[in-house]
């Protein structure tokens, strides 16, 4: 698995029952909290791994810091990256750090999975249900925190889901099929989307009213505070995506939203949907049934109300 399909991480057969998984990961903070921060750039990383069905191995720390700063604040980053690799049940065995203006924490990550379970973005088919596995809003909360305007509430639920770990993926597909499998993250919504369609050659129909939501980002959308990536995303994805006119607005403006650490994408077949919904719950876990894979051939990804 290579950058053909635009997929979350890069897979090299070792044997026959061994394949390698390469990620890699890294940005600026978007809470005052270091600890925290650490904690949702781990996340990130890692996340890339299960997302193509294997589980992390080791890291590496990606450090871009500057020297004049209180070097207490870098410990406690590394040390809420380290709690998310331990709860991965991966080592952290190194990394590298360099002299920069504006602080920046990521990982490299490597995984391991068999190359039968492997989990692409390209195989979704027709009739298969879309399903999402963490509501959607991280990107927005993230701007109202740096704007100085998100509630505690908000706060506190965008930080519990883009701390949580999409773990539950390598165990669940000894239960089940699953047809194809993305995770949500800067391209937002839409765009991973878009690329499950095109590296599938399906069309993917959504349906906006299932969409699950962070309770204040709709508000938030509303107000304005949309990150720049959102309109960058959503010029880029012009000729891939077809929205219902009816749908313009904040909530729009959502589905192409950046978002961090989101959750996974999920083309299923019917035969399968009853049991990944079970399987979800006793891992602890839930998915929203947003979407169907409509017909053969790629065209834009639909969205109706």
């Amino acid at each position: 698995m290579g950058i053909d399909t635009r997929d979350d991480a890069g897979v090299f057969r070792l044997t026959d029952e061994l394949a390698l998984i390469q990620t890699v990961d890294f940005f600026t903070p978007m809470v005052d909290d270091p600890y925290v921060f650490g904690q949702i750039a781990a996340t990130n990383a890692l996340n890339d791994v299960y997302a193509m069905g294997g589980k992390p191995l080791m890291a590496m720390n990606i450090v871009c810091y500057p020297e004049c700063e209180d070097l207490n604040i870098l410990h406690r980053i590394l040390e809420g990256g380290l709690s998310k690799v331990k709860e991965a049940g991966a080592l952290l065995v190194g990394g590298h750090t360099v002299d920069d203006l504006e602080p920046k924490y990521g990982l490299a990550v490597a995984g391991l999975v068999h190359p039968a379970r492997v989990l692409k973005n390209d195989g979704a088919r027709v009739g298969d249900r879309i399903y999402l596995t963490k509501p959607l809003g991280t990107g927005i909360i993230s701007t109202a925190i740096k704007a100085e305007m998100a509630s505690t509430e908000a706060y506190d639920e965008a930080v519990y889901w883009m701390t949580r770990l999409n773990s539950e993926i390598p165990d669940l597909v000894q239960d089940l099929t699953i047809n194809g499998l993305t995770d949500v993250t800067g391209f937002g919504l839409l765009g991973h989307l878009s690329e499950m369609a095109q590296a599938s050659n399906v069309e993917i129909e959504i349906n906006a009213g299932r969409i699950p939501f962070i309770k204040a980002a709709l508000d938030y959308a509303s107000y304005g505070l949309i990150p720049a990536g959102a309109y960058t995303n959503r010029e880029y994805l012009q000729k891939h995506t077809e929205v219902d006119g009816d749908l313009e607005g904040p909530l729009t403006d959502l589905l192409f939203t950046p978002e961090t650490a989101g959750g996974l994408l999920i083309a299923v077949d019917e035969a399968n949907e009853a049991k990944l919904i079970e399987a979800l719950e006793r891992r602890g876990s839930k998915a929203a049934r947003v979407g169907r894979v409509l017909q053969p051939g790629f065209r834009p990804v639909r969205v109706k109300d």
